[in-house]
């Protein structure tokens, strides 16, 4: 058994749940047909006991796969911003400013002052103001993104110089 790439082993997993929602498909389509009342049904190419079993190999794989990335991404670092990182911190420190930058990006798209019309004629002008500077965070966020972008770079690299122990001959 040759030991595959983290990245591997996470594509696979998804390609893995994939086909298991294909054969939830494939069950229940193979589990029922109509007939007239006095006729024997024809037999499926594939029985749904059939298909059970190679959903249940593959979710044991799933599930195996799980383990091992979880304990990829826990035993192995990525060092950022001269900080070591255990790669599951680095994804969700990777998503926080993501998520930051996206707030960052709505303020700085704001203007300073905008005019708000009433619509019931009152003739009174309201004025919307930022209490903040617009221009700043759209910096910010655009920092926050280029960070997010880096650290999600170390994260890929390091997912293709780990390896895992999992035998993924039956899907190569």
């Amino acid at each position: 058994m040759a030991p595959i790439l983290l990245a591997e082993a996470v594509k696979l997993k998804s390609i893995l749940l994939k086909r298991v929602q294909e054969l939830e498909i494939e069950m229940m389509r193979v589990g029922f047909t109509v007939i007239e009342k006095v006729t024997t049904p024809a037999p499926p190419i594939r029985t749904v006991s059939a298909i059970d079993l190679e959903m249940n190999d593959i979710r044991s794989d799933i599930r195996k796969l799980d383990r091992l990335i979880y304990e990829a991404n826990l035993n192995n670092t990525v060092t950022y911003k001269e900080a070591e990182l255990t790669i599951v911190e680095a994804i969700e420190l990777a998503t926080q400013l993501r998520a930051q930058a996206r707030v960052y990006k709505q303020l700085g798209s704001h203007e300073k002052q905008r005019i708000q019309f009433s619509g019931y004629g009152e003739g009174t002008t309201y004025v919307e103001v930022a209490l903040y500077e617009p221009e700043e965070y759209r910096k910010k966020a655009l920092d926050f993104e280029k960070d997010a972008n880096k650290l999600s770079g170390l994260i890929n690299a390091k997912n293709y110089a780990v390896t895992i122990a999992f035998d993924d001959e039956k899907y190569a």
